[in-house]
C-alpha cells in the first residue's frame, strides 16, 4: 500500500484465515479520506473482491474511530490544465472521486459478506463506506454524523442510496437534512447498527461472526447477496425469477463442492 504517514501505510491489510481486514490508518486525523488514502482503499477492496481465498471482508478504522469523513485540511490534488482528454477542473474532480468511490460499489457488489467494524465515530463519505457494507457491527463509543449539510455538500460514497435503502428515506432526510449526531445506542436502535458490543469486545465479536460467514457456505452466501441486492430495485415478480435461477445454482454449486470436499478427505 501506498505510503502516507509516518507510521506506515494509509490502509492496513491482513489475513486471518478467510477473513480480509482492511484498517484505514490515519489515526491522527480519525482517518480522514484524503486522496492517498481514497486511492489505497479503493485499490484493497478490489484486490479482496478478486481474491477467491477471501470469505469476508471487514473494514475498520486505525486508533479511536472508523472514519470522520473527507479531510478538509489535507488539501486536494491540484488539477491539470484543461486539456482534450481529462476536460477542466470540473471534470477532473468528478472523474477522481468517482474513480475513488469505487470501494463503496465494491464493498456493496463483491460476492462475499462485507462488515464495517464501527470502533468510533463515523461521519462524512465514512458513513457512506459503512452503509456499503452488509453489517455494521458498532462499539458503545460509536457514533453516527452525516455531517455534510455543515460544509454545505450533498453527499458522497453512495451515502445518500445506502442510507435510504436501509433506513428508509423519511429516516435518511432526517439524518441528512438535520444534520444530528447519533450516540451508539440512538443509532441502534433507528437501524444504523447491526449490532452493538462493549468496545473491549468488538474486535473479537466482529470477527467471530466474520469467521462463521468464511467458513460458510461461500457460494451460498454469494447467491444471497446476489439476491438481497437484486430485491433493492427490481419488480416482484422479477425477484422471483431471479431467487429462483439462484436457488438451482446455489444449492447445485454447494452439494458439488460438498462432493468434491468428501472425496478429496476419503484419498
Amino acid at each position: 500500500m501506498t505510503e502516507g504517514t509516518d507510521t506506515g501505510p494509509v490502509v492496513l491489510v491482513e489475513n486471518e484465515g478467510g477473513v480480509r481486514i482492511i484498517t484505514l490508518n490515519r489515526p491522527d486525523r480519525l482517518n480522514a479520506l484524503n486522496e492517498t488514502i481514497m486511492a489505497s482503499l479503493a485499490d484493497a477492496a478490489a484486490d479482496a473482491a478478486r481474491d477467491g481465498s477471501v470469505g469476508c471482508v471487514v473494514v475498520t478504522g486505525a486508533g479511536r474511530g472508523f472514519c470522520a469523513g473527507g479531510d478538509l485540511k489535507g488539501g486536494a490534488m491540484k488539477p491539470q490544465p484543461a486539456n482534450q482528454d481529462t476536460g477542466g477542473r470540473t471534470e477532473q474532480g468528478f472523474a477522481r472521486l468517482r474513480g475513488f468511490m469505487e470501494t463503496s460499489r465494491l464493498l456493496h457488489e463483491m460476492p462475499k459478506p462485507t462488515i464495517a467494524m464501527i470502533n468510533g465515530p463515523v461521519a462524512g463519505a465514512g458513513i457512506g463506506i459503512a452503509g456499503a457494507c452488509d453489517l455494521r457491527f458498532a462499539g458503545e463509543s460509536a457514533s453516527f454524523l452525516s455531517a455534510f449539510d455543515r460544509i454545505g455538500a450533498g453527499g458522497d460514497f453512495g451515502s445518500s442510496w445506502f442510507w435510504s435503502k436501509i433506513l428508509g428515506t423519511g429516516v435518511a432526510r432526517e439524518l441528512f437534512f438535520l444534520g444530528e449526531k447519533l450516540e451508539a445506542q440512538a443509532a441502534l436502535a433507528k437501524g444504523v447498527y447491526t449490532r452493538l458490543f462493549p468496545d473491549a469486545d468488538l474486535r473479537a465479536e466482529t470477527l467471530k461472526a466474520a469467521h462463521r460467514l468464511a467458513d460458510g457456505p461461500r457460494m451460498g452466501y454469494r447467491y444471497m447477496k446476489a439476491n438481497l441486492n437484486f430485491a433493492e430495485d427490481a419488480q416482484f415478480e422479477a425477484a422471483l425469477d431471479h431467487e429462483a435461477l439462484n436457488m438451482g445454482l446455489s444449492t447445485i454449486a454447494t452439494a458439488q463442492i460438498y462432493k468434491a470436499t468428501q472425496e478429496a478427505k476419503a484419498q
